[in-house]
């Protein structure tokens, strides 16, 4: 298994940087890996909310269910998608800090079947899609933050 972990800052409100997180079709805003981002089911930013994220991977499009299991304003998220070779666990957590808002990103990933026979090698290939995630994240905290439309967010 494979974990990244690490914390940036946004000069905006809790709230407002949970509600634009929350809705997890952002990740196409943010994640440069996240070569497009839409919503399958529920209510965006709701518990039980499905989304299809195309993660690009070692040259690859891979389409992603994640499922919204735990949210909770403006404190935490959980979101987690399964295959049948990989397991992704993302949990954003969210404190108050200077004036503006701390968000802790952590995320596992666990692959399954013959494909564990690389976790070794994931370890350092997850810790720079994790930096490029973490930068984008920094640089689109700034502000100003909205949810993404009702259409399909996809990164240009």
């Amino acid at each position: 298994m494979a974990r990244y972990e690490a914390t940036v800052t946004s000069p905006e409100a809790r709230e407002a940087v949970f509600e634009f997180l929350s809705d997890f079709r952002s990740a196409a805003e943010w994640d440069p890996g996240v070569r497009s981002a839409r919503l399958l089911g529920g209510a965006a930013g709701d518990p039980g909310a499905e989304y299809e994220l195309v993660a690009r991977f070692l040259g690859r499009e891979v389409p992603l269910t994640y499922r919204a299991e735990v949210v909770d304003p403006p404190s935490r998220l959980l979101l987690v998608a399964e295959t049948r070779t990989v397991v992704s666990r993302d949990e954003i957590t969210f404190a108050d800090a200077d004036g503006g808002t701390a968000v802790t990103y952590a995320a596992d990933l666990r692959l399954r079947g013959a494909l564990r026979l690389l976790d070794p090698l994931l370890g350092v290939l997850f810790t720079r899609i994790g930096e490029r995630a973490r930068a984008g994240m920094a640089a689109r905290l700034i502000g100003p933050l909205h949810r993404p439309a009702a259409r399909e967010a996809t990164a240009s």
